[in-house]
Formats: C-alpha cells, structure tokens, sequence
C-alpha cells in the first residue's frame, strides 16, 4: 500500500546509518594497526553499499523492477517494506520486520557485535601483557573478530539484500581470510612453536561442534 511518505532519496539516513553502524564498530574493535583500519573500512563500504540501497536509491528493485512486477503484479515495489526482498519474494504477508529472516538477522547482527567485542577485549589484554590471545572466543577460533564480522555483513543480507552487498560479501570474506592468513604468519614469527601448538588444537574460523555443545552447556 501506498502511504504517500517516500522510502528513498532520504540521503541524510545513508548518512546517519552508516556513521552510526560505523562508529558502533568502531567502538567494538577500536583500531590500532593498519589491519584493523582496513577490516573496518571494509566494513563500512559494505554498510555504504547497504544504506545507500535501503533508503537513498533502490538499485537493485530498479534493475529487477521488470521481473518484479511481472512477478508480482500490484505490489507496490518503491515502498519500504517491499525492499525488504526475503519477505516480498516469499509473499511474507505480515510486516516484514517481525519476518523470520529480519528476526534472524537481528540476532546475527547483535550476536556478531558481541563476539567482536569479546574477541577484542580478550586480544588487547593478550597485547599489553605480550601474550597470546587463547582465552574467550580464541578459545573456540582463531580469527574470532573476523567471523563476528562476517556474522554481521549475513545478518544484514537477510534484513535487506542487494546485489552490490551479495557481490561484496564473498569479496569480503575472502580478504578477511587473507588478513587473517597474514596475522597469522607475522603471530608466528613472534610467538612460533606456542602459537603453532595452538592452531593445531583450535580451528581457525569455524568452531567445533564439541565447542558449540560445551559453550551452550556453560
């Protein structure tokens, strides 16, 4: 339906968004190095890329706009509600906010922010003190703040997906795999036989099902 109230050219919310995510990430890893710089800005492309289609202009319904409205004829596809794609292609009859997948994407976005958090707070304690990060969620990955941010990007692809952010994320991925590759090498040189017995024993971006069953249990 129709309200009237328009769902995009509203540029100031690309901004608002995005600085307000940014920042919010920003807090969570609070970046020293050049690594932290670049996996940050990685970052925030992607929710420029995100934002910009969410409420600024809709790319990818203009580029579907034809087999959309084939489709589904009568819906209107400028509305806010029919951006989010997931609900509209599986005819989500409801506000799509309260859908299966925005849900779900709550609770990967709020449960990748936490892990990053965590991650960090166990990382710059291993730092001050020269030690290796073993404790917390190092305990179950080796590369836990990459894969909190890898959490977030998927949950944000379930709430609103576009084809620049479904391009990107693999993108993403990979050059999150290759900094945390090189993290690795440079924490071997510093470290070596110690850090080495470690990968052995702990899985670098995806934890073991024992982990999870142990983790649930505590």
């Amino acid at each position: 339906m129709d309200t009237g109230t328009p769902a995009y050219g509203l540029w100031t919310l690309v901004i608002l968004n995005t600085a307000v995510f940014v920042m919010f990430a920003f807090s969570f890893i609070r970046p020293r190095s050049v690594r932290d710089w670049r996996s940050l800005g990685a970052f925030s492309a992607f929710l420029l890329a995100l934002f910009t289609e969410m409420y600024g202009f809709p790319l990818t319904i203009y580029l579907l706009s034809g087999w959309l409205n084939s489709r589904f004829p009568g819906v209107d596809l400028l509305s806010h509600d029919s951006g989010h794609l997931w609900s509209t292609l599986l005819g989500w009859q409801g506000d799509p906010h309260f859908s299966p997948f925005h849900l779900l994407s709550y609770l990967l976005i709020g449960g990748g922010f936490l892990l990053i958090s965590a991650a960090w707070d166990v990382l710059y304690k291993a730092q001050r003190e020269q030690q290796l990060a073993t404790a917390g969620p190092y305990a179950r990955v080796r590369h836990p703040q990459y894969v909190g941010f890898v959490i977030v990007m998927l949950g944000f692809l379930f709430q609103w997906p576009t084809l620049i952010t479904l391009v990107m994320f693999p993108i993403l991925v990979v050059m999150y795999m290759r900094l945390a590759r090189r993290e690795e090498r440079e924490t071997i040189a510093q470290f070596g036989e110690e850090y080495l017995a470690y990968a052995r024993s702990t899985p670098a971006f995806f934890p073991r099902l024992s982990d999870l069953s142990a983790s649930v249990r505590e």
